[in-house]
């Protein structure tokens, strides 16, 4: 199963994208993946129901977030109303440890994304705050990079020994399916996905050259 992890739609302050229009998008453009995760930023949507839409368009259709830390941008999967309890979602500056340990404790992933971005990638925060603890994976393909970010990210999961996904990072319909991850079973709930990473059977897909 191919999921695109890092999504946004218009419930993100810069999101232009209607999920129905991903999904159609998806289905009429024959875009190679199975679903993707709405990762909104600096929130949870715990109001939406895909559920018809993922139905109509025989998409697996989850939610997530990306937050703000220290070490820059963090998606996070598995959100609960527990996990939303924790900590404030919408601010920017949030400790990015104190975010995994919220997380591993309510069985939920903490995964940095578009590491090897300037300002808002860890790559760039680790001479200032050195090696932060309980990261495992973090995004080395991302849709939306330029330049050698990927490459930067890539080199940095090497290093450290983390696990690499991929996600689009799209911000309007074009670009979902960018970059994924290939998991070697079904996931068809935040749950799943969770389970899905902890075991660490996956692999991240660039972007199509």
């Amino acid at each position: 199963m191919i999921l695109d992890l890092h999504t946004h739609s218009i419930k993100s302050d810069d999101g232009r994208a209607k999920v129905r229009n991903y999904c159609q998008w998806i289905r009429t453009r024959g875009i190679p993946i199975d679903g993707f995760v709405l990762t909104e930023h600096r929130q949870f949507d715990f109001d939406s129901d895909y559920s018809e839409l993922a139905r109509k368009h025989e998409l697996v259709i989850l939610k997530g977030a990306e937050v703000e830390t220290e070490y820059g941008h963090v998606l996070v999967f598995g959100v609960t109303e527990g996990l939303y309890e924790c900590f404030d979602f919408t601010r920017i500056g949030l400790r990015l440890e104190e975010v995994i340990e919220h997380c591993n404790a309510h069985n939920a992933i903490a995964a940095p994304c578009h590491p090897g971005r300037p300002r808002v990638g860890m790559s760039a925060h680790l001479e200032e705050h050195g090696v932060p603890k309980g990261v495992r994976i973090v995004e080395i393909h991302n849709g939306g990079s330029r330049a050698d970010e990927d490459a930067v990210a890539a080199a940095m999961a090497e290093e450290l020994g983390y696990l690499g996904i991929g996600g689009s990072d799209s911000h309007i319909v074009s670009h979902i399916g960018r970059c994924a991850t290939e998991f070697p079973f079904p996931v068809h709930t935040e749950a799943e996905l969770v389970e899905a990473l902890r075991a660490e059977q996956f692999r991240a897909i660039p972007r199509a050259s």
